[in-house]
């Protein structure tokens, strides 16, 4: 099974999933299959009847730099898309998100103990996506997180206006989304969003991962565990799912008024001033 997967590394050892994120040139960007894979590999893992841990990481320096905009706003040689009118247009482009929609339900209904293991930064939907649904956070001292989502005339994506408030209390996440700051790992570990910061990179990062794991199924029972998620995660499970559907249909209107593309275009065009102004210097 795991050699039809392109763009994640999947494996399993004993009662441990493992789900890697495998675009490291691209910073695991969410581009190629990688969402795809990642479905796919977390309902096999669903239903596996075994395994107790689910690990969500990524390969290289980065977690995820969140979407990939290399192709943003291309509309091949006839230009962008024409539509009739808004309804025509709202409807393209939640067409277009209906991937993040069913991966965050995958995660929201994952019947196993889902890990987050943060091997790096992560940036936009890499930040916003995981860590409000993740049961456990593990994340080495340079997993900083940024949506900078406000900048690019977006909104919190997939529900985590509700999960970052959930985990972090309201003030907390409206100055992280709202304004993009940037939060160090142990900012994030102070605000109750990481479980534990280690100094550790890399093989040594995802080995002490196993570590950990395979220490607390030692210690404890797995379904026990498992049970622990489900009761806590039933009363507020429709909630969740709701949010995710709220923020993609505020996504898509944010997009028939073109607020993206213009804040897109307008970065685009500072930072090829900046580069002619290097350029000029050298």
């Amino acid at each position: 099974m795991a050699s039809t997967f392109t763009d994640i590394k999947f494996e399993i050892r004993g009662q441990i999933g493992i789900i890697k994120f495998n675009r490291p040139k691209a910073l695991n960007s969410f581009g190629g299959n990688l969402i795809e894979d990642t479905i796919a590999a977390l309902r096999i893992l669903n239903e596996h009847p075994d395994t107790v841990f689910t690990v969500l990481t990524g390969e290289g320096r980065f977690f995820s730099a969140g979407a990939d905009v290399r192709g943003f706003g291309a509309g091949g040689s006839g230009g962008p898309p024409q539509y009739k009118n808004d309804a025509e247009k709202k409807l393209a482009f939640l067409g277009r998100f209906n991937y993040a929609t069913e991966l965050l339900r995958s995660m929201i209904d994952h019947k196993k103990v889902l890990i987050l293991a943060l091997n790096g930064p992560a940036v936009g939907g890499g930040a916003a996506w995981f860590p409000g649904i993740a049961d456990i956070v593990l994340a080495t001292t340079g997993s900083w997180l940024q949506c900078p989502f406000s900048a690019l005339g977006l909104v919190p994506e997939n529900g985590s206006a509700l999960s970052f408030a959930q985990h972090m209390g309201i003030h907390r996440a409206n100055d992280f989304l709202m304004f993009g700051t940037k939060l160090s790992a142990q900012e994030l570990k102070d605000a109750g969003m990481y479980n534990y910061v280690w100094d550790k990179t890399g093989e040594e990062f995802q080995a002490e991962v196993v570590r950990f794991l395979e220490g607390q199924l030692e210690g404890n029972d797995g379904k026990s565990m498992m049970e622990m998620k489900r009761l806590q995660n039933a009363p507020i499970r429709d909630a969740r799912l709701i949010a995710v559907v709220n923020a993609v249909d505020a996504l898509a209107e944010r997009f028939v008024e073109d607020a993206p593309t213009k804040r897109f275009a307008k970065k685009k065009a500072e930072l090829e001033a900046k580069s002619k102004e290097r350029g000029a210097k050298l």
